[in-house]
């Protein structure tokens, strides 16, 4: 069976037909507290109809691909919900026993507290079977199948791997920054990937001193630098640690099972005050609180965006226009808001909330932290 993810949308389309003038009122932000949640459980129910075989069978589907899953929840879940972490098996180019083998072997690793630990099966047996661009579907539902089945709370999701994984989390950690409370890479090789968008989630490297197959220890350094460079022009943000364990090599003893408590001090944040964002190789029109135009993705393309008091200052937009979601939780949607482009003023205004926002955001986006009850679009000169 393949999964459709605009199952999701028509129901959300077929629960929005119903949605009457009268019903679709501006909102206070007390109401859209308790919407919140009524929206949220039945976004979940629906969620569980779309997604219940493949719960059974822990697989999901996407032709010619299929991701097979293998999870287990350890400890007693916290009242916030439990943590997910995705951790990413090693192998990488070799024949599938080969890395069946790994998979299976990743699945005791690490262990996580009050959490579920959720190994996926590489989608290939090729170097890049973590970071496809099939790949994000995938773990984007994994998510949304975790945090209605599980009770996982989504701004307790972790991303980590070794090896052939630590490539993925490489790739995946920027890519998906977004969906992340934090992310840990071990032993893996970073190829000529940016780091820019993890400027509000905090990253581990992980590498032996002696892990010298394609210059890993090498450009592990490297990039601890770069991390270290980020951190220092922008000090609130780019949280990091860097690790070149000494006398290691690629094998680094378990040492980096660490990185598991470290990662578990941090929640997402999905409103930040700063946001930084490069379109990676795989491109995607969401990110955090920004939504761009689907017709104008591109590689490299950037927007970079603050909110101080009611004021949100873009300071770069590649794009014709840019759509601004909002809460309360990030302005005072009583009071006037204020949008600018470069000193230039491109809105200023009172914002409503709505209960028809709500709902698109949250079945756009499937993810219950960015439901949004207003949005205001502007263009960019």
């Amino acid at each position: 069976m393949k999964i459709n993810i605009m199952t999701l949308m028509l129901m959300w389309m077929t629960a929005t037909s119903t949605l009457s003038a009268q019903t679709d009122r501006t909102l206070t932000a007390d109401e859209v507290a308790g919407l919140g949640k009524d929206l949220t459980a039945q976004w979940k129910d629906s969620v569980r109809t779309a997604y219940d075989e493949f719960y059974k069978n822990r697989i999901l589907t996407d032709d010619p691909y299929f991701m097979i899953l293998h999870w287990s929840i350890l400890g007693e879940k916290p009242a916030d919900g439990y943590a997910l972490y995705i951790s990413l098996h090693g192998g990488g180019g070799a024949p599938s026993k080969i890395n069946d083998i790994q998979w299976m072997g990743h699945q005791g690793l690490y262990r996580p507290y009050n959490a579920v630990y959720l190994c996926p099966r590489g989608i290939t047996d090729t170097w890049d079977m973590h970071f496809r661009p099939e790949d994000d579907a995938f773990y984007k539902q994994i998510v949304m199948m975790m945090v209605a089945f599980c009770d996982v709370n989504p701004d307790k999701v972790y991303i980590m791997g070794y090896s052939a994984g630590g490539d993925g989390v490489w790739r995946m950690a920027p890519r998906m920054a977004d969906h992340w409370a934090a992310a840990s890479m071990m032993a893996g090789h970073p190829g000529e990937v940016s780091l820019v968008n993890l400027r509000n989630t905090p990253f581990m490297i992980w590498c032996g001193e002696l892990d010298a197959a394609y210059d890993r220890n090498i450009r592990c350094r490297e990039r601890i630098a770069e991390m270290d460079s980020l951190q220092h022009t922008d000090p609130e943000g780019y949280i990091h640690e860097g690790h070149i364990l000494k006398g290691k090599g690629h094998d680094m003893n378990r040492e980096d099972t660490v990185a598991v408590s470290w990662m578990a001090k941090y929640r997402r944040d999905p409103y930040p005050k700063r946001i930084v964002w490069r379109q990676e190789e795989v491109t995607r029109p969401h990110f955090y609180w920004l939504t761009v135009p689907a017709g104008e993705l591109a590689p490299g393309k950037e927007v970079r965006a603050d909110i101080k008091d009611n004021t949100i200052a873009l300071t770069r937009c590649d794009y014709s226009q840019l759509t601004l979601s909002l809460n309360d939780t990030m302005l005072n949607l009583d009071e006037p808001v204020t949008v600018t482009f470069q000193g230039k003023t491109l809105f200023r205004g009172k914002v409503e909330r709505r209960l028809s926002t709500m709902r698109s955001t949250l079945y756009e986006r499937n993810d219950p932290s960015y439901m949004f009850p207003a949005q205001v679009t502007v263009k960019i000169n």
